[in-house]
């Protein structure tokens, strides 16, 4: 049996990276709406997975270190960016006598604080990221990012699977 090339399916990932902040940047720049800065960090994950997956298309490995590298590299861009997804979804859902107060500006904050204080601050959740803007066939934003980043895992999780062939 011969071994599966990680090119194919690194660039079909990249595209849906594209694909993920082109839609992120019209709804941003033709809707209007402004991302809470979860958004902003469910984006840097997409950026993340779609730079690895990228590089991996480019370089094609066909050793298994090199697979090994690129599917955790872009597993671990995806985890995070569906952790953050759910998270983000999770603040969406609770009572609204449960939503946290409003925080400082995600601008702000990387003005004035290390970055360890804004990551853990912007996790914690604000109101900001708690309210639903937009919703599309009964799902919010976020719920749609966690569905993208769900899809998009196949990608790395096919280069890991390629290590056994």
């Amino acid at each position: 049996m011969t071994s599966l090339a990680v090119r194919p399916i690194a660039l079909a990932g990249f595209a849906f990276c594209v694909l993920m902040m082109a839609v992120a940047l019209g709804l941003e720049h033709i809707m209007g709406l402004e991302p809470c800065p979860l958004c902003v960090f469910q984006r840097v994950a997409v950026i993340a997975a779609g730079l690895v997956l990228g590089v991996a298309a480019l370089h094609n490995p066909n050793g298994k270190v090199g697979k090994a590298i690129y599917g955790l590299l872009s597993l671990a861009a995806v985890g995070t960016g569906a952790f953050i997804a759910g998270r983000h979804v999770w603040l969406q859902g609770l009572p609204a006598d449960e939503v946290p107060t409003c925080g400082p500006g995600l601008e702000y904050m990387m003005d004035i604080l290390p970055m360890q204080e804004v990551v853990a601050m912007v996790l914690t959740g604000s109101g900001e990221c708690a309210s639903i803007d937009f919703m599309f066939l009964g799902l919010s934003l976020p719920a749609w990012t966690l569905i993208g980043f769900l899809l998009l895992a196949i990608a790395p999780l096919r280069i890991l699977w390629s290590l056994k062939t």
